[in-house]
């Protein structure tokens, strides 16, 4: 069941307007054919029940989740949209896909081969996406077996190819070599089988310029708010703010400890502030000692150890903290890629690991 919220003590704000407004910066910077919406992982983290919808609702026609469960719950929120599952099809699963009109994105020959036979069985042409590896070397047809189905056609009989799929490996670096490898790869790749629509470009992917766009692009992290152009100025709206409430108020003295391990040691009469979020809620442990928080818009540094279910904020100088005053985490003044910096990770993670103790409110599109 899900946790009642009658005092929250961290809450999450999402603009839906905001996603939007992304996606449509997106599909200014494609031209060369439609932009979906990658929504695996619950819209990474900030409930793709509610994105999905909205994204729908603004002319999104296209979506993509990691699994085949994620697909299901998102089906008859996105009505007559294309609804594609980047895992591919389990043994078993394919009669949930022609059931419920989820395509499946095939990765290997294998996938093909249960493909087909399932479109034997239905009697009819089924729709498919074939996922071309050309350098992640996680999922997509490798090399030789490109090699096979390149000279055997006769292996998609059945399919419907609505896209043939590749996947960046370091888009968000424009000087990277493998781009341009990456794209001659799959120039190559699709030369070799038959005619389809083609999609290439990631988040990142999408700002590397014409050469990169395809019939379809595929973004995810940037509708959220992530910047896809690392170096530069973040083109993307922040959707997500979260906050937390001041639990307690300490007053310390000078040689007095604060958390696990006592890493963090006053030097002079200080304040600190409990709030109520810690790593079970993903705020991450790699922040401690190095993080912040932000009080009317002013910093105030994260002391001693994230704990499971709390957090300390040196809040000396700012006498109007007191318990029930909220402390941002995520916002205007400290987006996921600055806490991820912070962290040692990327905004990917910050965002994902948001958990679910606390409550997420929605600003509607």
């Amino acid at each position: 069941m899900p946790l009642q919220h009658s005092a929250p003590v961290a809450r999450v704000e999402i603009d839906l307007g905001a996603i939007v407004a992304n996606w449509r910066i997106l599909c200014q910077h494609h031209p060369s054919g439609p932009v979906a919406s990658v929504v695996k992982a619950d819209a990474y983290g900030l409930g793709a029940a509610q994105v999905a919808p909205a994204l729908r609702e603004a002319g999104c026609g296209h979506f993509f989740v990691g699994l085949l469960d994620e697909a299901l719950v998102l089906r008859d929120r996105v009505p007559g949209a294309m609804l594609a599952v980047l895992g591919g099809p389990q043994p078993g699963s394919e009669p949930d896909y022609v059931g419920d009109d989820i395509t499946p994105v095939l990765n290997s020959l294998a996938e093909i081969d249960a493909w087909t036979a399932t479109a034997r069985r239905a009697g009819r042409m089924l729709p498919a996406i074939l996922h071309i590896d050309t350098g992640m070397s996680r999922l997509g047809l490798e090399p030789r077996e490109l090699a096979t189905l390149q000279r055997d056609h006769t292996r998609l009989a059945g399919i419907e190819l609505r896209y043939i799929m590749t996947h960046l490996v370091a888009a968000d670096c424009p000087d990277q070599p493998l781009n341009e490898a990456q794209r001659r790869r799959f120039s190559a790749a699709c030369a070799g089988l038959p005619a389809a629509p083609t999609s290439f470009a990631n988040s990142s992917g999408i700002f590397l310029g014409a050469p990169w766009g395809s019939d379809l692009a595929r973004p995810g992290a940037a509708l959220y708010g992530i910047n896809p152009t690392p170096g530069r100025p973040n083109p993307m709206h922040l959707p997500v703010r979260l906050t937390a409430r001041v639990l307690s108020v300490r007053e310390l003295q000078p040689g007095e400890t604060v958390g696990y391990n006592a890493t963090w040691r006053a030097t002079r009469p200080s304040r600190i502030a409990t709030v109520g979020i810690g790593y079970a809620d993903g705020w991450l442990r790699a922040l401690s000692g190095r993080g912040r928080a932000f009080f009317d818009g002013t910093p105030v540094p994260l002391v001693g150890r994230v704990s499971m279910d709390l957090t300390t904020f040196d809040v000396t100088g700012h006498p109007a903290v007191h318990p029930g005053c909220w402390l941002e985490l995520l916002g205007p003044a400290q987006t996921p890629d600055d806490v991820a910096v912070a962290a040692g990770t990327i905004g990917y993670e910050v965002l994902t690991a948001l958990g679910r103790r606390f409550p997420r409110t929605y600003c509607p599109a």
